[in-house]
């Protein structure tokens, strides 16, 4: 795709989303106003990079935010729990820009279709060298969940993504779903991959036997002669989000004091700044910083939020900034600090989206990428039908992507009703692309994706959905231990937020009857974390779903999404569009 010089003046809108005008650029050819996007003016002496949740996405793609992110309790009409125009009007921007494109689900079809496809680690590269010119010493922070989420991933291992990320130059990394290939890769790739070139950081996770640290807790680099630490916060809840036994000699867990004698340690040890790379969720994260002092930023992850500013957070000792770096390489955070006399004075923070169509592709990282694609180019590119409607994931409730997976699993075992776990990772396709193996995979590939057919009760069903929906909306942050909400197929059901757990889930229906609490159901689903089901010698979910869409004569219609009611006050919200 290519932009006009007008369409290349309105993408400069999105440099609001890095707090600059169009100053110089305003009568610039087209060339010279996509320079300018990311003509980000340095700011202080020390500089962080960061990304996060990239899954995995070597190349650009399509990503469309949620429409629906409930802020409950203290949260709500707070960031991140803002979409659409909301969120738009919080960060002072228009709708209808470039940066409202990059930030919300609004017209989300035509606005992808004139800006193109964003991410890509060869347009991050290009970003990331330009930023790291403009900010000598610069660190590139990287929150985790980068080895998984695509299907080159999961058949090397995780060994795609090691390779671009040294060659990405990232400094400093933290991790959730790279715990999934098991400890003993995670260890080979921390102690032999990374040795002297990426430190994996993590000061709450230990061994289960004596409490020894798995991994360092924190780096100490110096930036600009100024001593800087960075810690590392790890997913907490990785046993219960996902197989126990793939972590079984380690525990995890939010562990606020160890976090404070960490941050006491660094400062002792002669830290000017402390900055923590996390994954706790920015919920966790506001929650954090108001009981941790001493951290200057929590840059975080987990929950895929793209914060187009920092929340500053106060507590006993100062304030923190809390920041959140969305998903699938789609932005880079930019963090400035000035610090004077051995303390941070003052701050910039910028999230730049990264247009693909605005930045030349690195030729190093773009050839790495050929390679680690060419064995299974032809497997990935592999059309299985068309979709004639929008198909997504984000959403607290649903996605059209997913309503796609419940669809098939119904289908293809005969089910009543089907699960697909809340997962925020995942990619978009518009109206009239191809359905290829590669974006089910997309949707799919993880390292316990079987399928599963299961006779449960209408009382456990319940069980279950409450269980989820209080890991969503339990008004205590450090309680939200999971994704979305779980996707159902079939039965429908009214759900209330704001109730107390055990009471959020009710009028369950299948085809307008009232679910029995005692009447067995025939229920489809995947991903699941016990260790039994990883021996039951189940087919992968994608197996499933390939066989379904084979089926439906070249042509996927578009998905009628299936959400609860949602009822008991929580709406109006603005975090909720309809």
């Amino acid at each position: 795709m290519n932009l006009s010089k007008r369409e290349f003046l309105q993408v400069l809108s999105a440099a609001s989303v890095a707090g600059m005008g169009l100053g110089r650029f305003a009568d610039a050819s087209a060339q010279t106003a996509a320079e300018g996007l990311y003509d980000v003016p340095k700011f202080g002496n020390v500089s962080f990079l960061h990304m996060t949740d990239c899954h995995a996405q070597l190349k650009p793609i399509y990503f469309r935010e949620p429409s629906v992110n409930l802020g409950v309790g203290d949260m709500k009409g707070r960031l991140p729990h803002l979409v659409g125009e909301h969120l738009l009007k919080a960060a002072g921007l228009k709708p209808g820009t470039p940066s409202a494109h990059a930030l919300t689900y609004l017209n989300f079809d035509k606005a992808a279709q004139r800006y193109g496809k964003v991410g890509g680690f060869a347009h991050l590269a290009t970003l990331v060298k330009r930023m790291k010119a403009s900010r000598p010493g610069a660190l590139l922070l990287d929150g985790g969940d980068t080895w998984q989420g695509s299907a080159t991933s999961l058949w090397t291992k995780g060994q795609d993504m090691v390779d671009a990320c040294k060659l990405l130059g990232v400094d400093v990394m933290t991790g959730h779903w790279e715990f999934t290939y098991g400890m003993d890769r995670v260890k080979e790739i921390v102690e032999k991959e990374f040795a002297g070139k990426i430190d994996f950081v993590a000061q709450n996770v230990k061994t289960t036997d004596f409490g020894d640290p798995v991994f360092k807790p924190y780096v100490l680099k110096e930036i600009n002669g100024v001593p800087c630490a960075i810690v590392g916060q790890a997913f907490p809840y990785t046993p219960i989000a996902n197989p126990r036994y793939m972590v079984a000699d380690w525990q995890f867990g939010i562990q606020d004091d160890n976090m404070q004698k960490v941050v006491n340690e660094a400062r002792a040890k002669g830290a000017q700044v402390v900055v923590v790379i996390s994954h706790n969720g920015m919920d966790v994260d506001l929650k954090m910083a108001s009981r941790v002092t001493g951290i200057d930023a929590i840059m975080g992850g987990h929950t895929h939020d793209g914060m187009p500013v920092a929340s500053i957070v106060k507590n006993a000792g100062g304030q923190t900034l809390v920041t959140n770096a969305g998903s699938n390489g789609k932005f880079l955070g930019v963090l400035d600090f000035e610090v004077k006399d051995k303390k941070v004075t003052d701050y910039r923070y910028k999230l730049l989206p990264v247009f693909a169509n605005m930045l030349p592709a690195d030729k190093e990282m773009d050839a790495l990428i050929t390679r680690i694609r060419a064995p299974h180019e032809a497997k990935l590119n592999e059309q299985l039908a068309v979709t004639e409607g929008l198909l997504y994931r984000r959403g607290n409730f649903n996605g059209t992507g997913d309503q796609l997976l419940v669809d098939a699993l119904m289908e293809t075992q005969g089910a009543e009703i089907a699960f697909s776990p809340g997962f925020r990772w995942g990619t978009t396709l518009l109206p009239g692309q191809p359905i290829t193996r590669e974006w089910l995979m997309d949707m799919t590939a993880t390292t316990y994706s079987y399928a599963t057919l299961t006779e449960m009760k209408g009382e456990m069903i319940k069980t279950v959905l409450e269980d989820v929906c209080d890991n969503l909306f339990n008004p205590d942050p450090y309680y939200q231990q999971g994704g979305d909400m779980v996707r159902v197929g079939g039965l429908t059901y009214a759900c209330d937020p704001l109730a107390d757990m055990g009471k959020r889930i009710t009028d369950m229906r299948l085809k307008g009857k009232p679910i029995d609490p005692a009447k067995n159901y025939l229920v489809a689903g995947w991903a699941p974390v016990s260790e039994e089901a990883s021996k039951a010698g189940n087919k992968m979910v994608w197996e499933l779903v390939e066989e379904w869409l084979k089926a439906r004569g070249g042509k996927v219609a578009p998905r009628k999404l299936n959400s609860p009611k949602l009822v008991g006050g929580v709406l109006p919200n603005p975090g909720y569009a309809a």
